[in-house]
């Protein structure tokens, strides 16, 4: 039986990473069946819990238990986008018995805890926190309803809970980290608890680090401060205090310079993310050293290991037979959901991931002629499969995925599936030749979903953006459009250039090699398999958090 009053990680940690260290996310994406995750974050936020328990590390996850998850994504009449919400349950999460109340608007809001054991996932111990109890009001029950909520109100209040809520659970399960990490800001409210409970900044800025994914300063979490005020945000703090602790000046608090001014250290997700933290955020006092620690992802869970077994054993037929398949299994899929049945032997290109404006999931769709051309060529085929959730409230997003659902009505080669979660990813990998990915150049902080395709025998075509700086061997293991002097560019000129780079990328490298020299086609493949597992696997990822953030002073 656990003694959740005085917790200890229930499996013997290595001596190396015996550190206590408690890592606050708002989503993690663990497996399938658990749906508290939206996208990269939790995907990345996963991976760290499922290493940090192949290493046996002394972590353990702070979440959100949220009762109808992101999003359901389905279809209208029409084939278009329908968001939709329902309760999830979850028998394999263990009641703690844990039960505390936080303040939240001046109003007390009991919280309970959640556990997901190690074991049922194989990831280190998580803990998720609801306010969806009998004991509070219909409002303090929907804080934990949707994650991501688009009412500013509801979204602070979540804010308040990861963090205050996270960090006064730690006191209940008498844990005492010796690292509070942030993953993002959202947890920042924390910092108000622990100047309580341990009495100076200078003590907080001792056990704090901060992992920043935003590559542009607009896109930091910004909100007014009376409404932080009013909503108890700063856990008793004045306005002035607050002002004074964190250096702000102004209305605006500013959740990720919050961070950075609380934390000993910080990370970017990239090695050319955290070049572009340090330039973004040198402007500020007080902010401390930001390193980098690049992304990864689980080999255990993302990888195909037949795949990897005929690729060790250097049997080719195997290889191609194992590749084949894996893609003939995700086709039903597809046809399954679209009615397109495609073909194992034609090239396929993937989109598939986090549905963002700059992501430009149909920029090869803005030259409608050319793009018409690609795919009623029938001397070198091309089948095209889109997946992806938009922001349910991002209209804009919303729309160019119904632009795609009705392009691809024209057309049996393309297809664009709805359910882009785990499960759906994993196949939609294992499908693709072609892994594209195209965002506007430099706003991908990282970005994953190009390793776990190169785990799955897809070869990454990217923008030269985030971690593809560190992965591409252009020719070599990837694809890769040009760069260009994008600062002298406007939007449209910019993407203007990418799309007929990526075109003549497709036409004049891609599709001659795909269709002509099998053989280097495979070593391609294969070079790009064996350097993701070497350099971007997550247990990689999990050793530097000790070694750069943790272990560090």
């Amino acid at each position: 039986m656990i003694d959740f009053r005085n917790f200890c990680v229930p499996y013997e940690t290595a001596p190396e990473y015996s550190k206590r260290v408690a890592y606050f996310s708002m989503e993690f994406a663990i497996h399938q069946p658990l749906k508290i995750y939206s996208g990269g974050l939790g995907f990345l936020s996963g991976s760290h819990l499922r290493s940090a328990y192949e290493l046996r590390q002394n972590l353990i996850g702070i979440g959100i238990l949220w009762k109808y998850g992101y999003y359901d994504q389905s279809r209208n009449q029409d084939q278009t986008l329908k968001p939709e919400w329902y309760e999830k349950t979850y028998s394999f999460l263990q009641d703690t018995g844990i039960k505390y109340q936080i303040i939240v608007h001046d109003n007390p809001v009991w919280v309970k805890a959640w556990y997901l054991a190690p074991e049922t996932f194989n990831s280190a111990p998580l803990f998720l926190l609801s306010t969806d109890l009998p004991e509070n009001d219909y409002l303090s029950q929907t804080i934990t309803h949707k994650l991501y909520d688009s009412d500013t109100a509801a979204k602070v209040a979540q804010c308040l809970l990861l963090g205050i809520g996270g960090a006064k659970l730690l006191d209940e399960l008498n844990f005492n980290p010796d690292v509070y990490h942030l993953n993002e800001a959202h947890a920042v409210s924390s910092v108000f608890h622990l100047m309580k409970k341990f009495g100076s900044k200078e003590e907080v800025k001792k056990r704090l680090v901060f992992t920043t994914h935003t590559p542009e300063e607009a896109g930091n979490e910004k909100h007014d401060m009376s409404l932080l005020n009013k909503m108890s945000f700063f856990n008793g703090f004045s306005m002035d205090e607050v002002r004074q602790l964190t250096g702000m000046e102004g209305d605006v608090f500013n959740h990720s310079l919050a961070a950075l001014r609380f934390a000993r250290k910080a990370n970017g997700v990239s090695k050319l993310h955290g070049q572009v933290s340090r330039d973004m955020w040198s402007k500020y006092s007080d902010i401390p050293e930001i390193t980098h620690i690049t992304n990864a992802q689980n080999f255990k869970y993302w990888a195909d290991k037949q795949l990897y077994r005929s690729l060790e054993e250097e049997d080719v037929e195997r290889f191609k037979d194992r590749k084949r398949y894996l893609k003939k299994r995700a086709f039903e899929i597809v046809a399954d959901q679209t009615g397109k049945l495609f073909d194992p032997d034609i090239l396929t290109i993937v989109w598939a991931r986090r549905f963002a404006t700059y992501k430009r999931a149909d920029l090869i769709t803005q030259d409608l002629k050319r793009f018409d051309e690609l795919m009623k060529n029938t001397k070198r085929p091309v089948q095209i499969i889109w997946a992806g959730k938009p922001y349910p409230m991002d209209y804009g997003a919303i729309s160019v995925f119904n632009h795609l659902v009705h392009l691809s009505k024209n057309y049996p080669n393309v297809a664009v599936c709805v359910g882009y979660e785990l499960t759906l990813s994993k196949r939609l990998k294992q499908a693709s030749d072609i892994w594209l990915n195209n965002p506007r150049v430099p706003r991908e902080a990282s970005g994953t979903s190009g390793m776990t395709a190169a785990m799955n025998g897809g070869v990454n075509f990217s923008t030269f953006d985030g971690w593809i700086c560190e992965f591409a061997d252009r020719d070599v293991n990837s694809f890769i459009v040009p760069p260009a002097n994008y600062s002298a560019m406007n939007i449209q000129e910019q993407d203007n250039y990418d799309m007929n780079k990526l075109f003549e990328v497709l036409e004049n490298e891609i599709l001659p090699l795909y269709y002509s020299n099998e053989e280097a086609w495979r070593k391609l493949v294969q070079k790009g398999m064996r350097d993701v597992k070497a350099h971007f696997e997550s247990n990689r990822m999990a050793k530097e958090y000790y070694e750069l953030m943790y272990n560090s002073n």
